[in-house]
């Protein structure tokens, strides 16, 4: 493996858990820690539907999450996959979504830059019906 897979790995890996802590608890301080100040992210529904750029609407993005996931959700990684300068995690994820049992197959990309994620994008696989 290249060094700079073993690296887009590494940061990842720790991205994911942080990114897991966040969804877990709502507390997102880690994982933003961990963002390039020119993040970009894409999410494929809702307010933040389509691209946004920067690390204070990704802050906004998180609150929104985490205030839609009152009590957190469980994630449960399947697998991942990476080149040299993204990783894409495949995961199980069950909860309360607007007070509402939720339970989903997600998979999100993180781009890699340095020890940095600089890009995130997020893909829903049964849309909350099925897990």
């Amino acid at each position: 493996m290249a060094q700079g897979s073993e690296n887009t790995l590494k940061v990842a890996h720790q991205a994911f858990a942080h990114f897991t802590h966040g969804l877990e608890t709502g507390d997102w301080n880690l994982f933003l820690d961990m963002l390039t100040e020119d993040f970009s992210f894409w999410f494929p529904v809702g307010k933040f539907h389509g691209l946004n750029v920067g690390k204070d609407n990704a802050r906004a993005f998180f609150q929104y999450v985490s205030e839609s996931l009152k009590g957190g959700l469980t994630l449960t990684l399947e697998r991942f996959t990476s080149n040299e300068t993204t990783v894409v995690f495949e995961f199980r994820d069950e909860g309360m979504l607007l007070g509402e049992p939720y339970k989903n197959r997600i998979a999100v990309s993180f781009d890699v830059r340095e020890d940095k994620i600089c890009g995130y994008r997020e893909y829903f696989g049964s849309n909350g019906k099925s897990n």
